[in-house]
């Protein structure tokens, strides 16, 4: 009799919640779309899902509030994303996937770029404040917390006063992409790092 009840509450909890919710990722890579921010610094966010996608075959389809593909990895599913609705709006889509997808925020990482990070420098994070960043601002105020892992990736500071805006809005030189090949390859181990090992393990590897 004991067996039978025990068995009639796990079936009865199997159909209440939902299956492999925590083998659901979502790495959100912010920028903002349209080809004049195309290889801006903002922008390395979706340069280095580009990546990913390259390395994986993977193509990007135009879905609600974001660029968005699959990437199944040892098991997991890993959902990445590039917003659509501007880097000021980027909590927006981070949402709204969050809450489709069932990602609990512990499976949520952003890609943000980082000015007080040397040009390739990698920093993971597993929480922290927003730094001043405009799309981790909006970020917090829509999730309400922050709680949520970071990649930042360092675009360096090289501006003068007043220029912050020109200097992040603006295109990467020919020296500056070559230099960024190999630390944007990193930046993809560190995120597949993340999935497979968690975020702790990840910061003891590639937090250099």
């Amino acid at each position: 009799m004991f067996k039978i009840e025990l068995l009639h509450l796990f079936s009865h909890f199997c159909k209440r919640t939902p299956i492999n919710n925590m083998a659901n990722f979502l790495v959100v890579g912010l920028g903002n779309i349209g080809a004049e921010y195309h290889q801006t610094r903002h922008n390395i966010g979706f340069d280095v899902l580009d990546f990913i996608a390259q390395e994986n075959n993977l193509s990007f389809a135009t879905d609600r509030l974001a660029g968005k593909t699959l990437w199944r990895l040892k098991g997991r599913n890993v959902y990445l994303i590039k917003p659509s609705t501007y880097m000021n709006l980027s909590g927006k889509a981070l949402r709204y996937w969050k809450d489709k997808l069932h990602v609990p925020p512990e499976n949520i990482l952003v890609i943000v770029d980082d000015i007080s990070l040397d040009l390739g420098k990698l920093r993971l994070r597993k929480n922290g404040s927003s730094g001043g960043h405009n799309g981790l601002k909006n970020i917090e105020e829509v999730l309400q917390t922050q709680q949520y892992p970071r990649l930042r990736f360092g675009i360096g500071n090289q501006f003068s006063t007043g220029k912050q805006v020109d200097f992040v809005l603006g295109k990467w030189s020919a020296e500056e992409l070559q230099q960024l090949q190999e630390p944007i390859a990193r930046a993809a181990e560190a995120i597949q790092s993340f999935v497979l090992q968690g975020i702790e393990p990840s910061m003891n590897l590639y937090n250099k």
